[in-house]
């Protein structure tokens, strides 16, 4: 999507390419348009789901900031879901189906107004009444983080800089209107999206020959891009980075089971949502807490989570927004059956950050003085390349 005025040729293009759970790893594995980049590194993420890296790429703030995290949260005043119970009489070798639950969320997102991703997933709809969706307006629009921040494109339009954001889940066409928005010269800064790849590891797992057959399809495309980039503009900042990485699943586990065996009424005594790698408590009545605890406690594949864990992560949301406790799984074990899925997936990202697998990636054409270290810096080299302020080391001039 295009957007800004036409003006003429601009010297300086800064160019963001998004690959979706690129990770660190997964690079290394892998030739990339070795012959354009001069920096390669690895780039901590933080910890929780695209839902919580993506806010932070684009406004430079931890999420207790932003304020996404995941999608689901335990909200029943605020639902806007409160008609839906009524879907849960209807059978459940039906409602679990992958397709059926896709053309529902395309219908409730019409029907509710929301203009962010929206995705039902495998939230039970006996229960769906009792929880808030997070993401319910798009958030490279105006006003669109929950937090109120400003995002790198809020920036661009208070400048009256025109850019080319392509965020289609259908690669072939980002990339199209890309090169045609690049040829055009007409832009300052382009920000190309590829979700295609995140789809792929989730099937394959990270060693899966379509992942790398699907890499290699980057490094053309991208290549495509830039060369039509150089053609029109004198300098083309070139920045890749992904969000996350992937984790290769080991083992499953049955959090629900474990949970729902103590015999608590889920809604009276307690709510939860149980995410793919982790699993999120509300508590609602005195001595709830201490029950589910103690069946937590019992589970070796995973670990209550401390406050100081959280706190550290930018993940001490206030009021408990998304939950009173988490329990975080082992690297490589996924909840399952969870509130994401009743199948077991090849791969998975969601873990703790600091886990070698977890840590996405981070690339540039640019010899940059100052590096990146974690997603929230992005914005700032977004923003340097925009404002056109020196971005290389002084031994590369």
């Amino acid at each position: 999507m295009s957007e800004g005025p036409n003006s003429s040729a601009r010297k300086r293009l800064t160019l963001c390419v998004f690959i979706d759970a690129l990770g660190w790893e997964i690079l290394q594995r892998h030739g990339f348009l070795d012959d354009i980049l001069v920096d390669k590194q690895r780039l901590e993420t933080i910890f929780g789901y695209s839902s919580t890296c993506d806010p932070t790429i684009i406004t430079g703030k931890m999420p207790r900031d932003h304020g996404h995290f995941a999608f689901f949260a335990y909200d029943p005043k605020k639902s806007p879901f409160k008609f839906y119970k009524l879907f849960g009489v209807l059978p459940r070798f039906l409602m679990e189906r992958g397709r059926v639950r896709a053309k529902f969320s395309q219908i409730m997102k019409k029907v509710h107004g929301f203009t962010g991703y929206f995705q039902l997933y495998n939230m039970p709809f006996k229960t769906l009444h009792l929880f808030n969706y997070t993401e319910q307006k798009n958030i490279f629009e105006a006003g669109g983080i929950n937090g109120g921040q400003s995002t790198i494109f809020d920036y661009l339009r208070e400048r009256k800089i025109p850019f080319c954001r392509s965020e289609s889940y259908v690669e072939p066409e980002c990339v199209e209107e890309m090169v045609d928005a690049v040829t055009a010269g007409k832009i300052g800064f382009g920000y190309l999206f590829f979700g295609r790849l995140d789809a792929l590891l989730h099937q394959y797992g990270t060693q899966g020959a379509p992942v790398s057959e699907h890499i290699a399809w980057y490094d053309a495309e991208i290549r495509r891009v830039y060369e039509a980039a150089q053609a029109n503009y004198d300098e083309v900042n070139l920045f890749l980075f992904s969000d996350h990485g992937m984790t290769d699943i080991t083992e499953v586990c049955d959090v629900k089971g474990r949970i729902e065996a103590l015999g608590l009424r889920f809604g009276e005594d307690y709510a939860v949502a149980y995410d793919s790698t982790m699993a999120r408590f509300w508590f609602l009545k005195p001595g709830v807490r201490e029950q589910i605890e103690s069946a937590l406690k019992e589970e070796p594949l995973g670990h209550i989570m401390s406050d100081d864990e959280l706190t550290a992560y930018g993940c001490d949301f206030p009021g408990n927004t998304y939950g009173e406790l988490f329990f975080l799984m082992k690297p490589g074990v996924l909840i399952c059956p969870s509130h994401m899925g009743v199948k077991p997936l090849a791969g998975m990202h969601g873990f703790a950050p600091e886990d070698k697998d977890s840590a996405a990636s981070f690339m540039t054409n640019v010899a940059l003085a100052r590096k990146p270290h974690r997603l929230e810096d992005l914005y700032t080299i977004m923003k340097d390349s925009i404002d056109g302020a020196r971005l290389e080391e002084e031994s590369a001039s």
